[in-house]
């Protein structure tokens, strides 16, 4: 395999860790103010995931500076085309950690509904922008010959991105809904049991809707056609979507939680082996087309690169499973009263 092809999975292994890790996040966030039912109950959902938010966002900063060192070309075009966007999710995200460390600083109710407001709006605008971001990315964007984007920010808001943006949230919902059932007791833990049972038709419905949008609006199965044995990708994921509907129907939450993780990063890995070799494929033209060849940094670079990867994604890892480890057991009302509780 050379170097391009596999830093162009890589990449892709990156953001879909991403959004693994931080999508329950954002479901929790989305979830609050409608779960938690009181001041307690809401302080539980934002401790639930309290040590393991921030952590999370390292994917996201190291799948960022990866598009900048692996594929510079690919970096430029993707962020002037789509930076308005993309300065969206970057306000919401900031909006969203601000929101956090500030909601419990005055007790004040009124004080309290401005930050709450700010974890909802700081969780559902990253998960719609991202769904909606990567779907025009699957689906091509208007860029010319020399990769200057040939269109609006209204261009970007179409139907398949919709849906993309749509499939986004559903899943970020279900995933959060099933970790909060694994970290809470009582009744904010039925509810988060009953709102995953009644997610889970709604995101299998708009995951069929997004493969057959798919099929329709982008090129995204040639590939899988040309390689059938690609389609068990797709098997993956049913399997996985059905499998976490069959663990929360037994309270088996971890093993639901992981099954939808595989759903999460299943269903961002069909985008990126439909999208290969392209990173920014152009609806204009495929001569167009960014890809993994004609965007990426050098074969030295790449092979530095690979080094540091071996070297330290090991260690980001073992941080973040020692941190899971640490923080596994459930969030009750006496974890409140430490210092560090949000």
């Amino acid at each position: 395999m050379d170097l391009q092809t596999l830093w162009f999975f890589l990449w892709g292994l990156l953001w879909a860790v991403f959004f693994m890790t931080d999508g329950f996040d954002f479901g929790i966030g989305m979830l609050y103010p409608f779960l938690g039912k009181n001041d307690i109950e809401k302080r539980i959902m934002i401790n639930s995931i309290g040590p393991l938010w921030d952590g999370n966002e390292v994917w996201l900063i190291t799948a960022g500076g990866v598009t900048f060192a692996a594929f510079p070309l690919a970096y430029a075009v993707m962020f002037s085309s789509l930076y308005s966007g993309l300065m969206f999710i970057l306000f919401a995200l900031i909006l969203r950690g601000v929101a956090f460390e500030f909601r419990n600083k005055v007790d004040k109710q009124s004080w309290r509904i401005i930050w709450d407001t700010c974890i909802t709006a700081g969780s559902l605008v990253p998960a719609l922008l991202f769904g909606i971001t990567f779907a025009n990315i699957f689906k091509g964007l208007p860029l010319d010959a020399n990769g200057v984007f040939q269109g609006s920010f209204f261009d970007l808001l179409n139907v398949y991105a919709l849906i993309g943006g749509l499939l986004f949230i559903l899943l970020f919902l279900f995933h959060g809904a099933v970790w909060l059932a694994i970290k809470t007791e009582g009744d904010l833990h039925n509810r988060a049991h009953l709102t995953a049972v009644w997610l889970w038709p709604f995101v299998l419905i708009c995951a069929v809707l997004f493969l057959v949008a798919s099929w329709r609006y982008t090129k995204l199965f040639d590939n899988f056609i040309y390689q059938p044995a690609l389609f068990l990708e797709i098997l993956l994921i049913v399997a996985a979507l059905f499998a976490s509907r069959f663990f929360i129907k037994r309270n088996n939450y971890f093993k639901a939680w992981f099954a939808s993780s595989v759903t999460i990063v299943g269903a961002v890995f069909f985008g990126i082996i439909g999208l290969y070799p392209n990173i920014l494929p152009s609806s204009i033209s495929s001569d167009f087309n960014v890809t993994a060849f004609n965007s990426s940094s050098s074969p030295l670079t790449l092979k530095i690169m690979l080094i540091v990867v071996i070297i330290f994604i090991p260690v980001v890892i073992a941080y973040q499973a020692w941190t899971y480890n640490l923080f596994k057991g459930k969030i009750t009302e006496k974890d409140l009263s430490y210092e560090e509780a949000y």
